[in-house]
């Protein structure tokens, strides 16, 4: 399974794309959605952890980019605000939600969750 992480902190999220190969998980990374939609382009994501917060182009309007390009793929939000609109959009677009700072553990059960895997 290829998951897809996008966050414009580029040492978290190189940081957590490397922890989840440990646990098997796939993750490719990106640190805006302009980069996100070309990688998206050429590599079929099963899973999508985007950050909500981020410069040019928020999680919410990529999200809604990659979801018309791929209505398979599953999203995860995060946000290092944890505000309730930010949470009630994330839901709204049918998303699960994590807030910053995240566990690890959290993040692999999640993603085997909305890819419909058991955790392991």
């Amino acid at each position: 399974m290829k998951i897809l992480l996008v966050d414009d902190e580029v040492e978290l999220v190189s940081a957590m794309a490397e922890r989840l190969g440990y646990r098997g998980l796939d993750a490719d990374w990106a640190e805006n959605g302009e980069d996100a939609l070309k990688m998206a382009g050429e590599t079929d994501y099963a899973v999508a952890v985007l950050d909500m917060k981020m410069p040019r182009m928020g999680g919410l309007e990529l999200q809604e980019k990659l979801v018309a390009r791929h209505p398979g793929m599953r999203f995860i939000f995060l946000s290092g605000h944890g505000s309730e609109a930010d949470f009630k959009a994330g839901r709204a677009a049918g998303c699960n939600y994590l807030i910053k700072p995240i566990q690890l553990e959290d993040l692999v059960d999640m993603i085997r969750e909305v890819a419909g895997e058991d955790a392991q």
